[in-house]
């Protein structure tokens, strides 16, 4: 994280002491707050449209336009109206990955029923070693990772040597998500360089969001990209952010407002985010 250092008046160093320590937070912390308050800046912030829980219950209307999710981040991951294909936000874009793998840049009135996404601000970069495999890839990353009672951004950027991806097909309207999965395309990547786009999330939030690591890969070109099943690359360049304030926008539509939500949300996430041939 950059630095700045700045002379201030006793009196003030004093009184910024003094309000940190009532607060509880670290004195940089606190200066942090108080600049992001006053310049209106978003600083380790996730924004979530709707719920896991939603997409389980096959809710995946239209709920957000892709201008206007841009408009609280510029990385994160989701999925279209319809299941219509991936969603990786990379750099203030928005990319759709469809069946077959192939990637084109989503326009601002595209439509989302679900996403998460951060304005992206490192807190930790480093080097991985190679990984062999998705478990690897995460065990990875853990060193990198500060806590696992808060969520984080995760970046790698590299040479991969395979990524295995997925894009659901768009099903019949209100189809379950573990139904929809089922018809999901697979396809291989090899000897391509690019950018995998992480979200982690801590255990308590599995009945809402989706618990462990969830990637998205988009290759360096733009034309390839998806849901990460597997991965196998050498050492990729990896910056991790720390996101300690959480904000989830819940859907006011009919479907989602009567939609049964009481269900094992976390079992079936971890079968269909995995799930592969």
């Amino acid at each position: 994280m950059p630095r700045i250092e700045i002379d201030l008046p006793l009196s003030l160093k004093t009184a910024l002491e003094q309000e940190a320590a009532r607060s509880g937070k670290d004195l940089g912390a606190h200066i942090r707050a108080i600049l992001a308050d006053h310049l209106k800046a978003e600083v380790h912030t996730v924004f979530q449209i709707s719920t896991s829980g939603a997409l389980v219950a096959g809710v995946y209307d239209r709920e957000v336009s892709v201008g206007a999710l841009l408009e609280h981040g510029d990385f994160g991951l989701g999925t279209f109206a319809g299941l219509d294909g991936e969603m990786v936000v990379l750099d203030g874009k928005a990319f759709q990955a469809r069946a077959g793998g192939e990637v084109h840049e989503a326009p601002a009135d595209a439509g989302s029923p679900f996403a998460v996404v951060t304005r992206f601000s490192a807190d930790q970069v480093g080097e991985t070693e190679g990984v062999s495999s998705f478990d690897g890839l995460g065990a990875a990353c853990d060193c990198f990772r500060s806590s696992n009672n808060i969520f984080h951004a995760v970046r790698l950027d590299g040479r991969f040597k395979r990524v295995k991806a997925r894009a659901v097909c768009p099903p019949k309207p209100g189809t379950l998500l573990a139904d929809a999965a089922k018809t999901q395309s697979e396809f291989t990547f090899e000897d391509v360089d690019g950018t995998l786009v992480g979200i982690w999330s801590p255990a308590y939030s599995a009945e809402f969001s989706v618990e462990g690591y969830h990637f998205h890969f988009l290759s360096d070109d733009r034309s390839q990209g998806g849901h990460v099943l597997e991965v196998e690359a050498g050492p990729l360049k990896i910056a991790v952010e720390n996101l300690t304030d959480f904000h989830l926008i819940l859907p006011e539509t009919e479907h989602f407002l009567k939609a049964n939500l009481d269900q094992d949300v976390a079992a079936t996430l971890s079968s269909v985010e995995r799930s592969h041939s």
